[in-house]
């Protein structure tokens, strides 16, 4: 198999034990047809060189990379599911299929998988992925990830040839298996299934393994202190996600213990949402009947997690240092907020007061124009400041921005110089609307593969969204 001189492997969640995962089988499917793959982010990792052929083997019948050991682990975990603990999860239609070394930065990448069949964690489940979801899921990726939001990639998707019976879509329906490029997939809800069967001894090893792979920093933190400061760094990555949403406009719908991983990256898109208008009860569950998971409230809900965090630490750390970081949420979140808002607009920050009024005025005006005004498109008209008032103000939302409201958004944005100008000059501002992924669009794009088997829209969506991703150039972190 012709691996790029780039390809590395480092397996390194094996060495943990087998108190943490299951080796499992990925299931035999009667068809392996190639649907998507994602040559840029395999490129990451040395993938890219691969044939049509071989990438089906690898990542369709999931044969061992080369050098690899024929294993595939199911992870063991519990978690809160919207706060109510379950300690029956683990992968239950997923595994950990190796571990490799990022080209040029050496970040240790897992390659996880979605509808690979039934593990011992499937409980009633079938194992499998329905094809609407992958195609779902490579659609929310790609939005994220350009919207600067740090998210799992979607590296490959092949349908299965399987009919499977849902419920909550129409049955039966095609079948597919993903796999993802992920940073992490250890879980909030890892370290509560260690705390649920009293293991410190366990908690312990994995702060360890955690540190020394992606917190490197924190490598001479005395061992007594270590907990807290891991705990202080994972708070800071969740407060930079939740913050980043926001700016998008995302709505993830199940911020359950088990969706949050340590190294604050997004990851297993259910049923989530775009907003089409600011809306701080929006919600993208459709189960989700309390809002629990609303736009407004996943700030809280992401908090509320860390708090279960902090409650497995104590089997290994003293409480008030915990507590004390906790603590400091608040302060970390609307600090990433008020950066989450610039990044958006295209300025260059000014200072903490100047920069919360922007945020403020953005949502009031947002929120007072209602169904005249979605939210990407503002972003898209004001982006670079007032240097695109002109183009602004020639638009189709032209008669959108007036009046007192909008007059305070202009006065707050008016100080504001845009961040790297030479942005504004690509092709994707000179068209009179921004690339949007509302929900209508998904179900549009979805229709003509499911009854024409026709790809052509994903594929030139996918195509406006690296425009875009070019365009607005957001670093990601």
């Amino acid at each position: 198999m012709p691996v790029a001189a780039d390809f590395r492997l480092d397996n390194r969640f094996r060495a943990l034990g087998p108190e943490f995962a299951d080796p499992v089988e990925p299931a035999g499917f009667p068809e392996t047809n190639l649907r998507f793959r994602n040559d840029r982010i395999a490129r990451r990792v040395g993938l890219d060189t691969l044939t049509d052929a071989e990438w089906v083997a690898t990542f369709g019948r999931f044969e061992p990379l080369p050098g690899a050991p024929d294993e595939r682990l199911a992870m063991r975990y519990h978690g809160h599911q919207f706060q109510v603990y379950n300690p029956e999860l683990g992968d239950g239609r997923g595994f950990l299929f190796a571990q490799l070394r990022e080209a040029g930065t050496g970040r240790l990448l897992d390659l996880g998988t979605k509808g690979s069949g039934q593990t011992p964690w499937s409980r009633s489940g079938d194992g499998r992925l329905t094809l609407k979801g992958g195609v779902r899921e490579i659609l929310a990726t790609e939005m994220l990830e350009a919207l600067g939001v740090p998210t799992s990639k979607s590296l490959s998707l092949i349908e299965t040839g399987e009919k499977l019976a849902r419920g909550d879509e129409p049955s039966p329906t095609r079948s597919a298996v993903l796999t993802r490029l992920s940073w992490s997939h250890v879980r909030f809800g890892t370290f509560q299934r260690l705390a649920y069967f009293d293991r410190a001894d366990l908690i312990g090893q994995l702060i360890d393994h955690v540190v020394e792979l992606y917190y490197p920093e924190l490598a001479d933190t005395d061992a007594k202190d270590r907990p807290a400061a891991l705990l202080r760094a994972v708070t800071a990555r969740a407060a930079q996600l939740v913050a980043r949403w926001t700016g998008a406009g995302f709505v993830h719908g199940v911020l359950n213990t088990d969706n949050m991983n340590v190294t604050g990256e997004s990851f297993d898109y259910g049923p989530w949402r775009f907003l089409p208008h600011y809306d701080p009860s929006f919600t993208a569950a459709y189960f989700d009947h309390a809002g629990l998971y609303a736009f407004g409230r996943q700030g809280e809900a992401v908090f509320w997690n860390l708090r279960q965090l902090a409650a497995c630490f104590t089997l290994v750390a003293e409480t008030d240092p915990l507590v004390e970081v906790l603590n400091g949420f608040g302060e970390l979140y609307q600090a990433e907020m008020r950066a989450a808002f610039v990044r958006r607009l295209g300025v260059s920050p000014r200072d903490e007061a100047a920069d919360t009024a922007l945020g403020t005025a953005t949502l009031k005006l947002l929120s007072e124009a209602g169904d005249a005004l979605r939210w990407e498109p503002l972003f898209f008209d004001w982006f670079g400041g007032v240097a695109s008032e002109a183009r602004a103000m020639a638009g189709p939302r032209a008669g959108v921005y007036a009046g007192a409201t909008f007059d305070a958004f202009r006065a707050a944005l008016a100080p504001y110089a845009p961040d790297r100008p030479e942005r504004l000059t690509h092709a994707y501002f000179q068209r009179p609307e921004p690339e949007e992924m509302l929900i209508d669009e998904v179900e549009a794009i979805w229709a003509e593969i499911d009854a024409r088997d026709d790809w052509s829209a994903l594929h030139a969506k996918l195509a406006r969204i690296g425009e875009a991703r070019e365009a607005w150039g957001i670093a990601l972190p």
